[in-house]
């Protein structure tokens, strides 16, 4: 959407080490300079430091909601820029994962998301991995991590979705990629091998 109405957007990947002082300062950019933020994951914060957030964020939207040009915020006084929005995205059913505040959930419209097509994502990434037969192996990837998911027991360390099928295809390109190399120094080897004996037959005609 931001590429499509050519606005800039910053994605920032959050974490539990993130401090409300440190959500302040991307805010004030955030509001100065007009572009829009989408915070990957932000459940994961601390539930303490959502509450300042909430705090932080209802500042901000309140100014846009008055289309202020100015805002007083964490004892600075900001330019507001009218184009700048904040987007969050959240995994409310992973381990780890804080509950939003009431005041910050009303802050945000919630929006559904459909589930990826895995065969079709991990047939790509074989191809780009040089697979040649990345159709069959893909389906059969996201079969049998389906069969985890159905038939395993229910933990919070297990996680069969798209990030297991990112990381046995990565594994999957690296062993590929290191037999290919393998194969190739031994190949030069041999060739190294008979071009030494070549030359010493002809030495000893």
């Amino acid at each position: 959407l931001a590429k499509a109405v050519a606005t800039q957007c910053v994605v920032f990947n959050c974490s539990e080490g993130l401090d409300a002082a440190a959500m302040a300062k991307f805010f004030k950019g955030l509001a100065a300079c007009g572009a829009w933020s989408c915070f990957d994951e932000f459940n994961r914060i601390d539930v303490e430091v959502l509450s300042v957030v909430a705090q932080q964020m209802l500042a901000i939207q309140t100014a846009l909601g008055a289309r202020a040009g100015a805002i007083q915020f964490e004892g600075a006084t900001l330019r507001l820029h009218a184009g700048c929005a904040i987007f969050i995205t959240m995994n409310p059913g992973y381990a780890g994962r804080a509950e939003l505040p009431d005041n910050l959930q009303a802050l945000f419209r919630p929006c559904a998301m459909m589930v990826p097509d895995y065969a079709q994502i991990a047939e790509i990434s074989l191809h780009a991995g040089g697979f040649h037969e990345a159709r069959p192996c893909a389906r059969k990837l996201v079969g049998c991590l389906r069969l985890c998911s159905e038939q395993l027991s229910k933990r919070d360390h297990y996680d069969w979705g798209m990030r297991a099928v990112k990381a046995v295809i990565v594994a999957a390109t690296q062993l590929k990629a290191a037999k290919h190399t393998a194969r190739g120094e031994a190949q030069a080897a041999d060739a190294g091998a008979f071009s030494r004996q070549g030359s010493s037959f002809g030495g000893a005609a």
